[in-house]
């Protein structure tokens, strides 16, 4: 029996004693840096946790602290202290305002690919124990196409973009656009990609740059991508960076907080048509460790 096999047993037997369906994991990513994509995983957090939601955020933009300087909470452990030094899922949630949770990432996957079926049983058994804690689950990646990212995206259910009118932001979404295109083990089938465009003048100029951008992967690369909406450029939620407070919380009324608001309620809107599956923490960081072993081989 491979490991690939091993964890899915492992996780077939936690399903099967956890009453709990699995937590919607939710990816938000960005061609590059500054675009405003942690203030999305934040926003998108708070509103569904304002909808009766449960969420926590994975950190997952390694050498970086955007969450947690967001939040203005710094976290005592991360994923690398559950990987590495036996603490529990329950140990490093750091819980942050509105009681929205955050895992800060460290470098905690570096090590999944190697390790003995007695280690990999106790970190899947805390990942099905964090699908009983959460909802959802917003995983907050890395800008790029870097292999650290690309592992994240392909094992995601649900991607998000996050792009501006900036050429440069534009060019780098269609570069991750292509990244997965041709990465093999991503599946269209299995793996939607929705956009967001953040920091336009209104609604319209994000659906017309939308469309435009769609024009152009439709022609190139058969990767489907659909629109989820738009943020407008909002000088308060510039201010509520600044505080350390997300917009969401700070100022309700905000153009760019109803904006999240709006997009939340699209993505309830699919959760509760139960057109998306929900995989779960576990089962996506077990395609994770299955997509390292065959790379690896």
């Amino acid at each position: 029996m491979d490991q690939a096999e091993e964890l899915r047993n492992i996780i077939k037997a936690k399903n099967q004693l956890n009453a709990k369906p699995a937590a919607r994991v939710i990816t938000v990513t960005s061609g590059k840096g500054g675009v405003g994509k942690s203030n999305t995983a934040i926003n998108l957090a708070v509103q569904l946790k304002k909808e009766g939601k449960k969420v926590v955020i994975l950190d997952a933009d390694f050498g970086l602290a955007n969450i947690e300087i967001m939040f203005g909470a710094v976290p005592k452990y991360n994923l690398g202290d559950l990987v590495n030094k036996g603490k529990s899922i329950r140990e490093i949630i750091t819980w942050g305002p509105m009681e929205v949770g955050f895992i800060s990432g460290g470098s905690g996957i570096s090590g999944l690919a190697n390790m003995d079926k007695n280690s990999l049983n106790y970190i899947i058994q805390n990942l099905t124990e964090l699908d009983e804690i959460a909802d959802v689950i917003i995983i907050d990646t890395g800008a790029g196409i870097a292999d650290a990212v690309m592992e994240f995206l392909v094992a995601s259910g649900e991607i998000l973009l996050v792009t501006t009118p900036e050429p440069t932001s534009i060019t780098d979404s269609y570069s991750v656009i292509k990244a997965l295109h041709m990465h093999p083990r991503f599946s269209k089938e299995e793996s939607k990609v929705r956009v967001i465009t953040n920091r336009v003048e209104k609604e319209a100029d994000g659906v017309g740059l939308f469309e435009k951008f769609n024009n152009v992967v439709e022609k190139y690369l058969d990767v489907p991508i659909t629109y989820l909406g738009a943020v407008p450029q909002d000088g308060q939620l510039v201010q509520a960076v600044m505080q350390q407070m997300p917009i969401s919380i700070q100022n309700p009324k905000a153009k760019s907080a109803q904006a999240y608001e709006r997009i939340a309620a699209k993505l309830l809107d699919k959760e509760e048509g139960k057109t998306q599956e929900r995989r779960g923490m576990a089962a996506f960081f077990s395609r994770i460790v299955s997509g390292r072993k065959m790379e690896s081989r």
